[in-house]
């Protein structure tokens, strides 16, 4: 009798987890955003529910309602403000309308203009990256906004720390918003010290309470540092003994940072403003809007800030419009190369006008299926003539475009499903052509300590790693 109890509730618990299933995947072709997606989940969920239950729970999320919500909130109380911005820079002549006539798709993706007069400073490197942003910190005189993805209780991150907790006690007003999930390892003992020395410290979580840690989607993977309002870094650096290859498990760390001074600063200042408003639901008082020339340099740039509450998938669609405007070349490095059918479209049309394409990504990986899911292209790119480098030395995180001799751009966005869809991302471009040359002469000498692969570096591979370079391709639109 026992034993027939047990083998009925057996029974129909297996029954419950199904009809779950199905139920759940018709929740997924319904909300999913790509065809791919939808029906990846969707035969994962009917055919082994048990498994991707749990994973859908976690992955499956794909609408940032809350956000959605208050953003109409937002948009009432800051809407203004972006509009006070372009009318300000209109009427002090930093607009250069004649570029952004030229890359009126770009302009419209940002909904910032292009603005003259701006000076950026290539930071190639960990210690060239905070020993500037730490040197700006110091000499702060008003207030300091930080932003980063990852803060790790280390010695950079105390560094910092000291830092941000002197100028709070000079009576400098400093805002620090860090990402909780990236930032899951950060000690309340850490935060708890920044807050008794009078920094306002504010986590960004997509949901609240608990429900947080189990929602991996929707992270704010921007890294952003303003001082005064004045000058900005914006990159791939985030706060850790790594990123100044310390302690380092690749050996070193290849990234790229910006210090830009200038009329820009105030866009970039929006973007931080815009994501204080959701983590503390108050703007930031007494900031300044006021737009000053950089004192040397006239550079036009755009600041593209990118999240999934926006209107249309603009990181995914900035990478598209950059791949179908080159003539020449488009020179790409990112850590992960997952691309959806939008930009694996956009690069094989540029390989067979006989766009020079060529692609940077790390030799070492950092996350196994990522890395295993790049491989998945190099039967339909490299016949095309499409080159893909591996980096050699230690670690590259950074997120570098060059168009021609057009645009460069710096920031945040990788080339996969999690930039282009469900994180927040910024992205600096820079059409001046002393920059250009910088960038294009930093790639050279990456591609130095590269190797290019070929076709053999996918085939002559066990059949297990093909099989799991396989697996993780199907998981593609959510890595």
């Amino acid at each position: 009798m026992f034993e027939r109890d047990i083998l009925a509730l057996f029974a129909w618990l297996v029954t419950l987890v199904e009809i779950l299933g199905i139920v759940t995947a018709a929740h997924a072709v319904m909300r999913t955003r790509t065809s791919q997606g939808a029906i990846a989940w969707a035969i994962s969920l009917v055919t082994f529910p048990w498994v991707s239950l749990p994973l859908y729970a976690v992955f499956g999320r794909n609408k940032f309602n809350g956000y959605v919500r208050l953003r109409t909130s937002r948009d009432r109380a800051v809407h203004h403000m972006r509009e006070q911005l372009a009318t300000q820079a209109r009427s002090e002549g930093y607009i250069d309308e004649g570029l952004g006539q030229q890359w009126k798709t770009l302009v419209r993706l940002s909904d910032m203009p292009v603005m003259r007069h701006n000076k950026c400073e290539l930071l190639i490197n960990g210690e060239m990256t905070f020993g500037a942003m730490f040197t700006a910190m110091e000499q702060a005189t008003d207030y300091i906004l930080v932003q980063f993805f990852i803060i790790k209780d280390d010695e950079l991150g105390r560094q910092l720390a000291d830092i941000l907790m002197a100028k709070a006690r000079q009576n400098i007003r400093v805002c620090l918003l860090y990402d909780e999930i990236g930032s899951q390892g950060l000690s309340s003992a850490y935060i708890n010290k920044l807050h008794q020395a009078g920094v306002i410290v504010a986590p960004f979580h997509t949901t609240k309470g608990k429900a947080n840690r189990f929602q991996i989607n929707f992270r704010n993977h921007r890294k952003i540092v303003i001082v005064d309002g004045r000058l900005a870094f914006v990159g791939g650096h985030n706060v850790g003994d790594e990123y100044v290859s310390r302690h380092c498990t690749f050996g070193s760390w290849r990234d790229t940072h910006v210090r830009v001074a200038g009329p820009v600063v105030q866009a970039i200042q929006f973007s931080f403003v815009e994501d204080w408003y959701w983590a503390r639901g108050e703007i930031p008082q007494e900031l300044s809007w006021e737009m000053t020339r950089a004192e040397s340099g006239n550079e036009q740039t755009l600041c593209i800030a990118s999240g999934p509450a926006d209107d249309v998938d603009t990181c995914g669609l900035f990478f598209v419009e950059a791949i179908n405007r080159a003539r020449k070349r488009i020179w790409i490095a990112s850590p992960y190369f997952v691309p959806d059918q939008r930009v694996l479209a956009a690069l094989k049309l540029a390989a067979l006008r006989g766009v020079d394409i060529r692609i940077l990504l790390p030799q070492k990986p950092d996350h196994l299926a990522v890395y295993l899911a790049s491989f998945a292209r190099y039967e339909e790119i490299i016949p095309l003539g499409i080159k893909l480098y591996r980096y050699q030395e230690g670690f590259m995180h950074q997120k570098v475009v060059l168009v021609d001799d057009a645009f460069a751009a710096v920031g945040t966005a990788n080339m996969d499903n999690r930039s282009f869809r469900l994180n927040f991302e910024i992205m600096l471009l820079n059409f001046s052509r002393p920059f250009i040359n910088q960038i294009e002469t930093m790639l050279r000498q990456d591609l130095t300590r590269c190797r290019q692969v070929d076709m053999n570096d996918y085939q002559s591979r066990s059949f297990l790693f093909r099989f799991a370079v396989r697996v993780a391709a199907l998981m593609s639109p959510i890595l």
